[in-house]
């Protein structure tokens, strides 16, 4: 067995390499299920680690009925797009700020908030929202780059608003409860929304060249609005018209998050439930949805799903070679010879779960790190539930940390944007935005345990 070759090799040397194996290959660019595999069968062929009990073992660890909610809310987040869904929610969010400036800043920071939350992909919100967005910010002559590095930004705040598929891999992977891990993120995500939007407003506030609506436009339309109309509407404004628009939209998450909150749903229920849901309302009440369009998404969500359980199955089987080998008290004894104080060790956590962030997607950063870093965390007295909050803001955090930044890369090809132009708006961001929120998550239990106690009543 791999422990008694380890004894005669080197014990450290062996994780060691299969450590460095694993980062590697990430950095040269194999995808991240190869990269997981190579480093398994580096275990497997040097340390005899017997294949035929880790296959059934990852087989049986993605064969889970949590995991089904990640492909419903995938086909979720195809239907709102092509259905007209998520336009819907911008145009209802626009009525309240589009007469400000840096007004479509906000709407984008809202929007993908609550695209995100449904379909928990940061490349599907990005993808989505920035196809929607990006002609209204070039009609207002938004700086280009602003608002790419805004749009990439904003588009991981679905890890944190629930209903978020990283919380539910977390959940799956560290043996905790799906609830409990929706509800840590809550707090942080709305500090995070709230923090950009501001911040965008007060990056734009001395941009002369930025168009902002004005009430006369908002007059012009209502009576556009009143000409067409029948009589009996016309006691209805424009923005009430908007509004009503907008309800069927409204109502997704609404029922996802009141279901799963209320008790009544499970995660995967939900997830089924708002496929269900976004269907009808896509193709018969907004009628953006068709045949072709919905045999698209079913495409798209099949694809997307073999991707992410391939990469699921490497990990869990990677992840079981670790854990066998005792891997995480390994770590511990190499953070406890730097400091044994728990707030550094917290710190040193942070800079490697950022550092994962940036070198691979957040589900197998998730997948990887929670069996790894859990053990840990329990050692040093630090709760699990709130260590989710904790996971899902660093991960954020390394999707759009340059050098890496494979969100910005996204965004920079979606807006035609240079990556120079996005790189000083993205600081920003990052320093005034996503480091203090981590700061805060991280040394404050409270705020993200507050709803997990309050409802749940986790200790």
């Amino acid at each position: 067995m791999l422990t008694q070759l380890a004894n005669k090799r080197g014990y450290v040397e062996m994780i060691f390499i299969g450590i460095v194996i694993l980062f590697a290959a990430l950095i040269l660019g194999i995808p991240v299920c190869y990269a997981f595999l190579a480093s398994a069968m580096f275990f497997v062929i040097m340390g005899d680690v017997n294949p035929s009990f880790m296959i059934p073992y990852g087989i049986d660890k993605i064969s889970t009925t949590v995991l089904f909610a990640i492909p419903l809310f995938v086909i979720a987040g195809g239907l709102m797009e092509k259905g007209n869904i998520a336009d819907k929610m911008i145009g209802l969010v626009e009525n309240f700020v589009g007469r400000i400036r840096g007004g479509l800043g906000i709407i984008t920071t809202v929007s993908c908030a609550i695209f995100g939350s449904v379909t928990g992909s940061a490349c599907a919100t990005l993808t989505c929202i920035g196809s929607i967005m990006f002609p209204r910010f070039e009609r207002a002559n938004y700086p280009k780059g602003h608002c790419a590095a805004l749009l990439a930004s904003t588009a991981v705040l679905g890890m944190l608003i629930p209903p978020s598929s990283i919380m539910i891999l977390y959940s799956w992977t560290g043996g905790q409860s799906v609830l409990a891990s929706f509800l840590a993120t809550i707090i942080p995500g709305i500090i995070l929304t709230t923090l950009l939007a501001v911040l965008n407003c007060y990056m734009l506030r001395n941009n002369k060249n930025i168009i902002v609506v004005s009430d006369k436009d908002i007059e012009d339309k209502e009576k556009d609005f009143y000409r067409v109309v029948p009589k009996q509407r016309k006691k209805f404004s424009f923005f009430h018209t908007k509004f009503g628009e907008a309800v069927p939209a409204l109502f997704m998450p609404v029922i996802v998050l009141g279901g799963i909150y209320s008790g009544i749903m499970t995660p995967t229920e939900a997830a089924g439930v708002s496929v269900i849901y976004a269907l009808p309302v896509g193709m018969y009440i907004y009628k953006g949805l068709t045949v072709r369009g919905l045999y698209n998404t079913m495409i798209e969500a099949v694809t997307a799903t073999g991707a992410i359980m391939i990469m699921l199955f490497a990990c869990s089987v990677l992840s079981r070679i670790y854990i066998m080998e005792d891997v995480p008290q390994l770590l511990l004894k190499i953070l406890y010879s730097i400091s044994t104080n728990k707030y550094v060790i917290l710190f040193m956590l942070n800079i490697f779960m950022i550092v994962l962030g940036m070198l691979m997607d957040d589900c197998s950063a998730c997948v990887l790190a929670t069996p790894i870093l859990i053990p840990i965390i329990q050692e040093i007295g630090v709760n699990p539930v709130h260590f989710a909050a904790i996971v899902a803001v660093n991960l954020g955090l390394g999707n759009i940390t340059p050098p890496c930044a494979p969100l910005l890369y996204l965004s920079s090809s979606i807006s035609k944007a240079p990556i120079n132009e996005m790189l000083r708006p993205t600081l920003c961001f990052i320093v005034f935005g996503w480091i203090p929120v981590l700061i805060v998550t991280t040394y404050v239990p409270a705020l993200s345990l507050f709803l997990p106690r309050l409802i749940l009543g986790v200790n």
